[in-house]
């Protein structure tokens, strides 16, 4: 006499399980995302992971000046009345972060909450000349900004966006 070790029923719930386990092995093998930065413009919004990230530790030097020029891969438009949100996760928040524009600090400080609002006019302003009277250059199409995280005077982390100026 032959007897069956699992009923229809239960063959499918050992299948389902095996491939739930397989799944989470599988997903214990990947690397961790990295936190999300966020811009957002009226109601049209991007994020991104960052383009450099060392799992909260300092980025190697050696890598800083590639991270800080590297091109942003997400854009969006901004008028000049417009209200630009950053959004930072609570991690990169909890370390402090500031805003760096085409490659630039544009802060002294660094920010510790997980949000901000800028107006558009900030990032679309022409640089002054350095002569007195020269006429102004005309003011930038676009502008890269980069959220940058820090720990001390360690660079932590570096997310971009590219702002394009809307007509």
């Amino acid at each position: 006499m032959t007897v069956a070790l699992l009923s229809g029923k239960g063959r499918r719930t050992a299948a389902v399980l095996g491939a739930v386990s397989a799944g989470l092995l599988v997903l214990s093998a990947c690397d961790k995302p990295t936190p999300i930065a966020t811009v957002t413009v009226g109601s049209n919004s991007v994020n991104t992971e960052a383009n450099c990230y060392n799992d909260g530790d300092a980025v190697k030097e050696s890598l800083l000046q590639g991270c800080l020029t590297k091109k942003a891969e997400k854009t969006i438009k901004v008028g000049m009345d417009d209200k630009v949100r950053f959004g930072v996760d609570p991690d990169i928040a909890d370390h402090g972060w500031t805003l760096f524009i085409n490659g630039q600090p544009a802060e002294q400080e660094p920010y510790k909450n997980s949000y901000r609002t800028i107006p558009g006019s900030a990032f679309f302003t022409p640089q002054q000349q350095a002569q007195p009277g020269a006429p102004m250059p005309p003011a930038p199409k676009d502008a890269q900004v980069s959220v940058v995280e820090t720990s001390g005077k360690k660079l932590t982390g570096i997310w971009h966006f590219k702002l394009e100026k809307s007509s």
